[in-house]
């Protein structure tokens, strides 16, 4: 019967996938079904930061764990670039400087940081800013924005970590669909000696096409910037963006009087001496007294600084407060994967530092606002918020979706949360004395029972489990050290015990209610009745009564098989009878003690007892989990990093417009996608162009 019903799955299978394709026209809704399928780019899902079981993820923690604690403070790629910088008169500063556009009329410049996540998300955002016009509503009034003539991208270029896979899959595959770079252009070339010019033009200044300059983010530092270097530093183009840079920071001079400063913050969260020395000596030399300059850096430090309770970037400061001094009229950041704007307050007077602004939406997981709504001081002045998108009430909302949606978000989590609930529990398996709990008259009878049971199951993991206690006591630094550092070390302390006994509590109840299941089909005669092969005798029986063999054919077919057929019969029966073997085996130890069983015997029933508890505590693991997480972030404000990666949410993305003016006004556009799109049609334009033959 079993072979029957193969044949039978084989045969239908094939009928609808091929024979039927062959034999059946498909409806026009198939086919056009089949075309968007078809026609739908190999784009990366958001990176599942909680898989626990993603070699990416693995080599991410390796690759920041040799930076920090192999390279850091003893090898640094910036101090390497400026070492291999041409030395002569004048050309050190040309490979820093660019100053091409500042006789540009009518310029446009856009700002995004933080892609490379998720394909639709990145590509949502690349293909507006490969626009050539945006109509937005400005005062009421519909405006047109044309498409930045330089493109400034803030740094975390592809998550999880710096490769050559992820920096293709992950950032130039979205950007080549949204704007694609020449016909001639090979992927895979190397830029020797940048820039390299398109066919006819001679001067960097002639050009007219858009053009990319972009920082560094922690992420693409994880490697010590190898792939940075080679894919940005040695590579002409974004898609259809020139890249004419060739280190890892850089300054642009803009028309009326604006510059734009890209420093390189590396994982230090400052600049190191010969960055400072270029910037200072640029702005003691070229950056005039009524000169506005706009320095973006990867990190927000303004906002984290305040967050974290910490000071950094000195030399970024030493560069704005006692160099530029009045001249930075903006900073700008992405690694915060939301926008947010702040102005400083007219009350203080003239600050260092006008305006702030964040704005990491540029295809990765969205972060949380409400987290930082308090902010308010920076470099001694007073700041107020003036947009934050989404908004504190609506971030705080979207944390909801740690209780409900975790686990659908996160479902690889599963692998690793059901087998650390299995750790805690296995050494109280089986629970033999569970019938006291069934002899109660009333629901509150039961009820105390079981709690009570429950509080003995803890006391003798606590005092006489080595294997549950080992697990416990390994969770529990884990869960402390989890805990931000922002916080006391007795706060510390006592989120990671509330987190742990939670955890603690939730498998022993699921232990308890598995063993008393048991305990029940056990009393009720529907489990242990025939040994452990209870379901291969209900086969015989049913097989000598619906089945008679007056020819002797079985009884042959044992005999040719020297036994086999009716062996292998039983034993699959038994392997797939779990719940028997649980029962069976359970009976023994609690009769004969955990000796009387053999080391097979031990690992049969665990795995048995294994399979079913993964079962019944993944969903209350990731239940769990996701409720310390929404916790943390709206009632404590800690976790907001943990707390939205969970989500992995590709909507609420932006990114920032700017347009210098004539009397050297700057306007500033901040375009917002609220919903990413994730289906795909096809163009009409282009199923109207002729294709070429051949």
């Amino acid at each position: 019967w079993a072979t029957f019903i193969g044949l039978y799955i084989a045969n239908y299978v094939v009928e609808r996938s091929t024979g039927w394709a062959l034999t059946h026209p498909l409806s026009v809704d198939k086919v056009e079904k089949l075309k968007k399928e078809q026609m739908k780019p190999n784009f990366l899902d958001m990176v599942p930061w909680y898989s626990g079981t993603s070699a990416d993820l693995f080599k991410t923690v390796f690759d920041l764990l040799v930076s920090v604690t192999v390279f850091l403070g003893r090898f640094d790629m910036r101090m390497l670039q400026a070492a291999m910088t041409k030395s002569c008169d004048g050309t050190k500063r040309e490979e820093l400087l660019y100053d091409h556009l500042a006789n540009k009329d009518n310029f446009w410049f856009d700002f995004m940081a933080d892609t490379g996540d998720g394909g639709n998300s990145s590509y949502a955002v690349a293909k507006l800013l490969a626009q050539p016009t945006l109509q937005v509503s400005v005062d009421g009034e519909t405006r047109p924005l044309p498409r930045g003539n330089v493109l400034l991208i803030g740094g975390d270029l592809a998550y999880p970590n710096p490769s050559a896979f992820t920096y293709e899959k992950r950032l130039f595959c979205p950007f080549e669909y949204a704007l694609q770079p020449p016909h001639w252009y090979k992927n895979d070339s190397i830029a020797v000696d940048k820039p390299e010019l398109p066919e006819g033009v001679k001067d960097l200044k002639d050009y007219d096409g858009p053009q990319c300059f972009l920082i560094p983010g922690n992420h693409d530092w994880f490697d010590g910037l190898n792939t940075f270097m080679r894919y940005i530093c040695h590579k002409s183009w974004l898609g259809g963006w020139f890249m004419p840079q060739k280190k890892s920071y850089f300054a642009l001079q803009l028309p009326e009087g604006w510059w734009v400063f890209g420093l390189d913050l590396a994982l230090h969260g400052d600049i190191d001496v010969d960055q400072f020395k270029f910037f200072s000596e640029l702005a003691k030399e070229k950056v005039k007294e009524d000169d506005a300059v706009i320095i973006i850096t990867h990190e927000p430090s303004w906002l984290l600084d305040w967050y974290w309770s910490s000071d950094t970037g000195k030399n970024v400061r030493h560069l704005i407060c006692d160099v530029l001094k009045h001249r930075c009229k903006l900073r700008m950041a992405g690694d915060l994967h939301h926008y947010m704007r702040h102005s400083c307050a007219q009350s203080d007077g003239p600050a260092h530092v006008q305006h702030l602004l964040v704005n990491g939406c540029g295809g990765a997981f969205l972060h949380p606002t409400h987290v930082f709504s308090k902010f308010s001081k920076f470099y001694g002045s007073s700041y107020v918020s003036k947009a934050a998108y989404p908004s504190f009430h609506d971030s705080s909302k979207i944390a909801l979706g740690n209780i409900l949606k975790f686990r659908k978000k996160n479902w690889q989590f599963d692998i690793i949360g059901g087998i650390i609930y299995f750790i805690l529990v296995f050494s109280l398996f089986p629970q033999c004395k569970l019938a006291h709990i069934l002899r109660g008259d009333s629901f509150s009878g039961h009820l105390e029972s079981f709690l009570g049971t429950v509080w003995n199951a803890f006391v003798s993991v606590m005092e006489q489990s080595y294997v549950s206690f080992t697990g416990v006591l390994v969770l529990l630094i884990t869960a402390i050290i989890f805990v931000p550092s922002k916080i006391s070390r007795k706060k510390r302390v006592v989120i990671g015990v509330l987190h742990v006994t939670a955890h603690l509590m939730a498998a022993l109840i699921l232990m308890l209610m598995l063993e008393l299941g048991i305990e029940i089909c056990i009393q009720h005669n529907l489990l242990a009745n025939s040994g452990y092969h209870t379901l291969y005798q209900w086969y015989k029986s049913v097989e000598s009564e619906h089945f008679p063999d007056p020819t002797g054919l079985r009884a042959r077919i044992e005999q040719w098989t020297f036994g086999l057929y009716p062996a292998c019969i039983k034993y699959l029966m038994s392997a797939f009878d779990v719940p028997e073997v649980m029962a069976v085996t359970r009976t023994n130890i609690c009769k004969e003690g955990m000796e009387s069983l053999s080391r097979s015997g031990a690992v049969i029933y665990y795995a048995s007892v294994f399979l079913y508890f993964w079962v019944f505590s993944t969903p209350v693991v990731s239940l769990v989990f996701g409720s310390y997480l929404y916790i943390c972030i709206n009632w404590l404000h800690i976790h907001f990093d943990e707390a939205f990666s969970s989500l992995r949410i590709a909507n609420y993305k932006s990114f920032t417009r700017f347009h210098i003016k004539k009397n050297k006004d700057i306007e500033v556009f901040t375009l917002a996608v609220d919903k990413v799109p994730k289906d795909w049609k096809l163009d009409k334009d282009w199923d109207a162009e002729p294709k070429q033959s051949g």
